[in-house]
């Protein structure tokens, strides 16, 4: 009977599933409570990185559904290499199958937040010398060091609770930043070892995380309970707490903590949600630009002054302006934002809406770039020209000049791209 389980569990053919009232149930229950597990061992313009002759500037692109990561050269944007960052997964799910409680979560997880397909890898970077990629992969729970040029896990740790989801990288590239879902706290690891070294509390669902550009400020944000259908403004306390935070990234101290819903109510924009999506800092990191659950747009914040400068509406599509919020992918209007080098222009991914927009932040006038499918992420390229949309509705990554407000490139990559990073990884690790 356990051969037959186990056997089912590695040929299931995964496809997106309408959640059912009894799947809903089981997963407010599960994962509303906290986790039940415990721990072991763009957004904003990343800082130049010294040239180095043994090294090449790449995209990472993480492919959700495949488990895979595609490694592409900039420029030219051809794929170096696909990276397997499953090379354990038999192992993975035979734990997951003869643990209850872990086969209940993962089922949960993977039918009301992956839309029935396992979420086998959320975020990635690369170690500053090039040679490791490091990845949160949300249906294992856990975060591995991979050995880009064998392919070989180097670490893994297991994080609080049942799900992994989106990581920072500390300029140094020493520590990573890892939100664990379901444990309410943002770990960080040893890059060297995958030992935690320490941790933070969130609020329920800690999600997007961003260093400074000088390393000493972690900005965060918790994002509730998004996969419960209670979507309505007036339901909206049933969705947890959700904050805003910033903490001392060598302490680990909450420096601020705020609820932005909160914030916007008292600056006259009532029944927001506290729900902080993606976020992008200007490069001077005195203001924040940031998505909230359910808005077609953004806010612009600024952090000395602690007000709310613009709440800024972006257009929705014609499929958008009918669809009931139950019918949004995990609360998301929009998911994903990023600044150019100048600090003038916003790059959004419209999820909904299915565009990328680029927002001139001087006359807030933009323009909407259908692309045909869910966007999903934006990222800034190295030398902050160039914009990097990810288009998880048909597995393509698009590339936007934002000088010239164009698509330059459209690029296939694998089944449901999410994370898009900007890397340097070591030409010897990389197939010939």
């Amino acid at each position: 009977m356990l051969r037959t389980l186990y056997t089912a569990l590695l040929t299931t053919q995964f496809r997106p599933l309408r959640p059912t009232l009894a799947s809903i149930c089981v997963a407010l229950f599960l994962i509303g409570c906290g986790g039940g597990g415990s721990s072991s061992s763009d957004s904003s313009v990343e800082p130049d990185q010294p040239a180095d002759a043994n090294t090449q500037e790449v995209l990472l692109v993480g492919n959700n559904w495949d488990g895979t990561a595609d490694i592409l050269s900039v420029p030219g944007y051809t794929r170096l290499a696909r990276i397997n960052v499953v090379p354990d997964l038999e192992e993975r799910k035979l734990e997951i199958l003869t643990n209850p409680i872990r086969f209940a979560y993962y089922l949960a997880i993977q039918q009301l937040i992956g839309e029935g397909n396992d979420q086998l890898v959320d975020d990635m970077f690369a170690s500053n010398d090039g040679k490791t990629l490091f990845v949160s992969r949300p249906s294992l729970a856990d975060v591995v060091a991979i050995d880009i040029a064998s392919g070989d896990i180097v670490w893994r740790t297991r994080v609080a609770g049942q799900r992994s989801d989106h990581m920072a990288i500390s300029p140094d590239g020493e520590r990573l930043a890892v939100s664990a879902s379901t444990g309410n706290v943002v770990h960080i690891l040893d890059t060297s070892t995958g030992d935690i070294v320490g941790e933070f509390e969130s609020g329920d669902s800690p999600h997007e995380n961003n260093y400074s550009l000088d390393g000493s400020k972690i900005f965060h944000a918790s994002i509730g309970l998004i996969y419960t259908p209670f979507d309505s403004p007036i339901l909206d306390t049933t969705k947890g707490e959700r904050y805003f935070q910033i903490v001392d990234a060598e302490t680990l101290e909450i420096i601020k903590r705020l609820d932005m819903g909160k914030v916007l109510e008292d600056a006259g924009y009532p029944n927001m949600s506290s729900a902080v999506r993606p976020m992008a800092l200007s490069p001077d990191e005195k203001t924040l630009y940031f998505q909230v659950s359910f808005f077609h747009g953004f806010i612009e914040y600024d952090l000395e002054k602690n007000e709310v400068v613009r709440v800024v509406n972006l257009p929705l599509s014609d499929e958008a302006k009918d669809l009931p919020k139950i019918d949004y992918i995990l609360d998301s209007a929009h998911h994903g934002i990023a600044i150019n080098g100048a600090g003038d222009t916003l790059c959004i991914a419209g999820t909904m809406s299915n565009y990328a927009a680029m927002v001139d932040l001087r006359t807030l006038t933009y323009s909407i770039h259908d692309l045909g499918a869910r966007t999903y992420w934006a990222t800034t390229s190295e030398d902050g020209k160039f914009c990097y949309v990810s288009v998880a509705g048909d597995d393509t990554l698009s590339v936007f000049s934002y000088a010239t407000d164009t698509e330059v490139a459209r690029i296939p990559v694998g089944d449901h791209p999410q994370r898009v990073r900007t890397a340097r990884i070591a030409k010897a690790s990389l197939p010939e």
